[in-house]
């Protein structure tokens, strides 16, 4: 299975070379890879920044710990859910449900007021902490499209997301920075791709019943 030996190669890439490049053609490959990842309904409540600009990595880099993997990875991946789900975003997937499936509105609308009945259950916090789980399912895709493509990244939790709102505009876009990832190509001197992958033995990490 390929896809296991991508993951053995794959570490959070601590140190990146800044002379290396995304190629278009690699960077289109992630970015499928992304848009077909799982989420819940298939409503997909999040959007991703691809940040490329050496001039806005540098001012996301104080609200990212000064950690250098910002600015000297090929490209920044930021992650942001929607703040707010609502009956628009709902009817905005129905109508490119019956667009792409090539089928009546009418015929399909009983999902859309059952996805509409089942959100209305949530509290506008527990929607916007399920919104932000979303986005992670995209996040996973993108490591694991890196690693089959040899390109390295860094899923990031280390950052301020209010500074990252404001410096890239998001809250009034209705957008939310939830976790980041720079992706590029290892330094050479990157001391941390040399060590054993730590990780539960796989009796204690699975049970069947």
């Amino acid at each position: 299975m390929r896809l296991i030996e991508d993951l053995n190669w794959r570490y959070a890439t601590k140190k990146f070379d800044a002379t290396r490049k995304v190629s278009a053609s690699d960077l289109e490959k992630i970015k499928k890879a992304v848009q077909l990842s799982a989420s819940s309904y298939g409503l997909q409540l999040y959007k991703v920044l691809i940040i490329e600009d050496v001039a806005i990595r540098e001012k996301l880099k104080p609200a990212s710990w000064n950690q250098d993997q910002i600015t000297d990875a090929s490209h920044l991946f930021v992650f942001c859910n929607y703040t707010r789900v609502g009956d628009d975003h709902i009817q905005d997937y129905m109508e490119l449900h019956a667009l792409q499936r090539e089928v009546s509105l009418d015929t399909i609308q009983g999902y859309g007021d059952f996805i509409k009945e089942k959100l209305a259950e949530k509290s506008e916090a527990e929607q916007q902490e399920w919104m932000a789980r979303q986005t992670y399912l995209a996040l996973s895709n993108l490591l694991s499209a890196c690693a089959e493509l040899k390109i390295d990244a860094c899923p990031m939790e280390g950052f301020e997301p209010e500074k990252y709102n404001e410096i890239l505009g998001l809250t009034g876009q209705g957008l939310n920075a939830t976790v980041i990832a720079p992706i590029g190509y290892r330094a050479i001197d990157d001391k941390t791709q040399s060590l054993i992958k730590i990780r539960k033995p796989m009796d204690l990490l699975f049970e069947t019943r």
